[in-house]
């Protein structure tokens, strides 16, 4: 079956809806608006400047920068030109940076909207052009709006052949150097058409998405810029951190992607204006109920908000029981690099907290002997890029992708995530533990922000954790610590018990190392900061609760 691509929804939409506008971008605080056409019109001019460089067809071209609109406009020239794209993190390290662009063997980079591209910049090869985006100048950098001017724009509709690679993701990871994971345009166009049918997210045209976690992530790259496309929708971004609010609620948006943490921060930010009693309180009172919700969801610029997802970690079900009394009905979301962002959802209406969902149309899953979700469909990756045996190791010889997540699946096909593969450790006593859903049970206090757990070689797990930015005074929260170990251990086989909780005073961020830039915990590196400390927090006797 042939499915419209990336670049076909965007001749169709320019020329059927030329005037309504596809993207907003903030600029010290004024929005900058461009229509369909428009942002065809720039498609075709920067398409134009690429070819006329005469790379090798299929040349990898990098985009880092973080989320605006010539994000999306450079990822659909770079198509145009015949190009393929590698769409990177930007807030990589120098090191990693670099390694990625030898690796692509990339030609050329876009450099944009960025925080510390000083840091960055040693790790662009010396001799790789780098282009400006518009309203982000760098002196030494050949400039966009110099290269696009008086040059003819290409008129054709370029069609890619849909087995051509469309692009390289650099999978973030938490171990190792990233794996460049290959999509095809086939892949791509195979989930656009399928993903929001009635049978999946169920999405009506002229959706409003809200744009700030990294586009290079295959999730934010295929709900927004490839699913604006399928819908014909309107894509905001956020200027920063410090404008964020404000901005999601300029957005007005009908579509809103968080991860865990971003739910955290939000349910922090309510529980500090009003405590938990007093909303329970006001919630149980009907008229005023409403009142209160609508307050809230209008404080948090969601009001508009129909398609409320969460993935890249999992969800507390404490917490989407929070918001869903809220009248937040939040849709935990789980897929991969490796399928193209299209495997499990929990579907408007239907949804199963404490799952993440049905699988999307066309998609079988099954669980190994070992209990290991696997999925296949017709976007699964074509491989990692100069990586064949990796690509065997993760590919069945029948077409199912190994996910390394362990599942259990029920009579109505919901799936529940119980751990990773290799995130199980083995006690001292011989025991394996699953950290995950440990993990889930403490995160239900409020106090924490985050949490870890970790035993390889130990008598008892520990868990280590940072406290949240409303944690109480000292005894009371390590009072609530105590509460929690209690709770948590009375729901766990003996050898699974927590010996007890270590707070520690450090945040896990991006910068430090300690996250993702999807802010995934990096087990591994949590060991190297604090396993010289393992032993003597095991040793400790009549210590529940441990702050360092």
């Amino acid at each position: 079956m042939t499915y419209l691509s990336p670049l076909e929804y965007l001749y169709k939409w320019s020329d059927e809806n030329s005037d309504l506008v596809y993207l907003r971008e903030p600029i010290a605080g004024q929005y900058r608006e461009l229509t369909w056409k428009q942002t065809a019109d720039q498609v075709r001019q920067m398409a134009a400047y690429l070819k006329s460089l005469e790379l090798p067809e299929k040349s990898k071209i990098a985009i880092l920068s973080k989320n605006c609109s010539h994000w999306i406009i450079t990822d659909l020239a770079i198509m145009m030109a015949g190009h393929i794209s590698v769409p990177l993190y930007p807030n990589l390290t120098a090191e990693t940076l670099n390694k990625i662009l030898i690796h692509s063997e990339a030609k050329l980079i876009f450099v944009g909207k960025l925080d510390d591209f000083e840091v960055m910049e040693p790790g662009i090869p010396q001799d790789m052009p780098c282009v400006s985006f518009p309203y982000y100048p760098r002196d030494k950098h050949l400039q966009w709006d110099d290269l696009v001017e008086g040059v003819n724009p290409i008129v054709e509709n370029v069609v890619r052949d849909p087995q051509d690679t469309a692009t390289i993701i650099y999978t973030s990871g938490t171990t190792g150097m990233p794996k460049g994971v290959m999509h095809s345009f086939h892949n791509i166009s195979f989930v656009l058409e399928y993903f929001s049918t009635k049978k999946g997210l169920n999405m009506e045209m002229g959706q409003r998405f809200f744009s700030y976690l990294p586009m290079c992530h295959i999730a934010e790259k295929m709900l927004i810029e490839m699913g604006s496309l399928k819908v014909r929708g309107v894509v905001s971004f956020a200027e920063s951190l410090d404008t964020f609010t404000q901005n999601l609620k300029d957005a007005k948006a009908t579509v809103f992607l968080a991860v865990p943490r971003i739910w955290t921060k939000f349910e922090q930010g309510i529980l500090a204006k009003m405590p938990l009693k007093k909303l329970n309180r006001l919630l149980s009172i009907p008229i005023l109920s409403s009142v209160v919700r609508k307050k809230i969801k209008t404080g948090l610029g969601l009001e508009n908000a129909k398609h409320v997802f969460v993935g890249a970690a999992p969800s507390p079900p404490k917490q989407l029981e929070f918001f869903a009394k809220l009248g937040i009905h939040i849709q935990e979301a789980y897929a991969m690099t490796e399928n193209c962002c299209y495997s499990h959802a929990n579907f408007p209406g239907k949804i199963q907290i404490g799952s993440v969902g049905q699988p999307f149309p066309h998609c079988d899953v099954r669980l190994s002997e070992e209990g290991e979700i696997q999925v296949k469909h017709e976007a699964i990756m074509t491989g990692y890029y100069k990586e064949p045996e990796m690509t065997k190791e993760t590919i069945t010889e029948d077409g199912y992708l190994r996910t390394g997540d362990k599942g259990e699946i029920d009579g109505q096909g919901y799936l529940r995530i119980t751990g990773r593969v290799k995130d199980l450790f083995k006690s001292s006593k011989g025991k394996y533990i699953a950290p995950s859903p440990i993990e889930l049970m403490l995160s239900e206090n409020q106090y924490l922000e985050q949490v870890c757990v970790v035993g390889n070689g130990m008598p008892q797990p520990l868990a280590i954790c940072v406290k949240s930015e409303i944690a109480p005074n000292e005894e009371e929260f390590r009072n609530s610590l105590k509460d929690l170990l209690d709770s948590v251990n009375s729901r766990l086989d003996h050898h699974e018990k927590i010996a007890r909780i270590i707070v520690v005073d450090e945040e896990w961020t991006v910068e430090n190392g300690m996250v993702t830039p999807t802010l995934k915990v990096k087990r591994n590196e949590i060991d190297n900061a604090y396993g010289p400390h393992y032993e003597e927090w095991s040793n400790m006797a009549d210590l529940d609760v441990v702050i360092v």
